[in-house]
């Protein structure tokens, strides 16, 4: 049966979902109250930074990432599986993957050790609505024999992963809606044959969900193909390079996402904006939008003030928000 709605401390969000990355419990330049006025319904955490920047007696003294950050929508704890390629595949000196677990080297004399039951017994600390299991990322042009091992590491991990789960499922009396819940990775890079392995032993392990381990093409298109969660880093990193999203449209109900080229990127400083006094959009109704112009953009960007990335994060997280919308009131496109 297709879902409808991402479960989350009583509340049904409708899917789908865009999750924005506060990777350290933190979307840079905006707070959780500039994050809830984007209409932005979670955010997805990293289990490796905040592991390794908190620890766990500082979370053992809140309720959870929802009351540390007084956040109250969504949240989803990544395991910290994208750092195996981020940090230690790009650079072997950075640390080392084993059976056991992910070593990352922090510095000379510190080492920071994350298996998949350390990941999971984290995780459930910050008290998320979705847990994610710790995987061997596939590096992207990996060999067949490479990205063979990553599946086969993953699965492995998959496993251990879900047995501590339950574990504290069961000592912590959780069970029904009261789970957050559990989310296997697809590993296997370009290899749609160990993709298909991957996703079959997955389900025999039992999940309620599986993600897609790498980089995907545009959300319009994955969710026709029964996608419904999505996260990314790249509208808030690009909003703080002065790259944001606009739509191809004169207002929000004119925009049609179903046509091929529905969106274009503004860059705010250019200097035909400077006497600019049109908003950036029309076809938004973000704080930016609604009270700005494009020339007192460009005036915050070349004086460095820093409310032009403020302004410009939200910006982009209501382009997002919207195309959730969009494609909620489609169904499919």
């Amino acid at each position: 049966m297709k879902p409808t709605y991402f479960r989350s401390r009583g509340k049904k969000i409708p899917l789908p979902v865009f999750f924005p990355d506060a990777t350290r419990a933190i979307i840079r330049t905006i707070d959780s109250r500039d994050i809830e006025s984007t209409k932005t319904p979670g955010i997805l955490v990293n289990t490796y930074h905040l592991y390794k920047d908190l620890g766990k007696n500082v979370l053992k003294s809140h309720d959870g990432i929802h009351e540390f950050m007084s956040w109250y929508g969504g949240v989803i704890s990544d395991s910290g599986g994208f750092q195996v390629m981020s940090i230690i595949k790009r650079n072997a000196g950075n640390g080392k993957v084993t059976d056991e677990g992910v070593t990352f080297h922090e510095s000379s004399k510190k080492k920071v050790l994350l298996t998949p039951e350390i990941s999971i017994s984290f995780q459930m600390l910050l008290k998320p609505d979705m847990v994610v299991v710790l995987d061997d990322f596939t590096a992207p042009g990996a060999s067949k024999k490479n990205a063979e091992e990553t599946v086969e590491r993953t699965l492995s991990w998959a496993k251990r992963s879900k047995d501590e789960f339950e574990k504290i499922c069961k000592t912590q009396g959780l069970s029904g809606d009261k789970k957050p819940y559990l989310l296997g990775v697809v590993q296997g890079g370009e290899y749609l044959d160990l993709r298909e392995y991957c996703t079959k032993e997955l389900v025999k392990i039992g999940f309620d969900g599986l993600g897609y381990g790498g980089w995907p093409i545009r959300e319009d298109k994955t969710f026709n193909y029964g996608w419904h969660i999505f996260d990314c880093v790249l509208p808030t990193r690009d909003a703080r390079h002065k790259r944001l999203y606009v739509y191809n449209a004169d207002s929000i109900v004119k925009i049609d996402v179903r046509q091929e080229k529905f969106y274009s990127y503004y860059v705010p400083t250019k200097e035909r904006y400077y006497h600019d006094t049109q908003p950036v959009s029309t076809a938004c109704d973000c704080l930016l939008c609604t009270n700005y112009s494009r020339s007192y953009l460009a005036h915050l960007y070349r004086i460095e003030e820093s409310t032009a990335l403020r302004l410009s994060t939200i910006h982009n997280l209501r382009f997002y928000s919207i195309l959730m919308e969009k494609l909620r009131l489609r169904g499919k496109l």
